[in-house]
């Protein structure tokens, strides 16, 4: 099997669990498309998957777009910050510190999530490619 089919598999599967677990909020949260949503789920299932990948794609694309906006920000504020030094020391009651730790700590805490997801899918395509 090529490594290359094995990470288009792998993401399309990923998508496809993201697009199922959209579908299925969808269904719990909205009541006028509940049934909509259940009668899909008898529809052809190929379909159904078809239809999940693409709400996989458009959410992980909402999610980049998420996180690319995060980072834009904290960097422009770190340009901010940084013409702004002398008058953030002197105003003690500032409370961008705490803010600015937050979302530190929680994009940390996401680029290491990041980082396991892709060491783990690296070391099942080399035990793939050695299979």
């Amino acid at each position: 099997m090529n490594p290359e089919d094995l990470t288009q598999i792998v993401q399309k599967g990923f998508r496809v669990t993201l697009g199922a677990t959209s579908f299925f909020f969808e269904t719990l949260q909205d009541s006028s498309k509940r049934d909509e949503n259940l009668n899909k789920l008898n529809s052809d299932f190929n379909q159904l998957t078809e239809e999940w990948v693409k709400r996989g794609e458009m959410t992980e694309q909402e999610a980049r777009n998420f996180v690319d906006t995060i980072l834009n920000q904290q960097n422009s504020q770190v340009n901010v910050d940084s013409t702004t030094s002398s008058y953030s020391s002197s105003n003690p009651a500032s409370n961008s510190g705490i803010v600015e730790s937050d979302i530190q700590r929680d994009l940390l805490e996401l680029t290491k999530e990041i980082a396991n997801l892709r060491a783990d899918l690296q070391k099942y395509q080399e035990s793939e490619s050695q299979s």
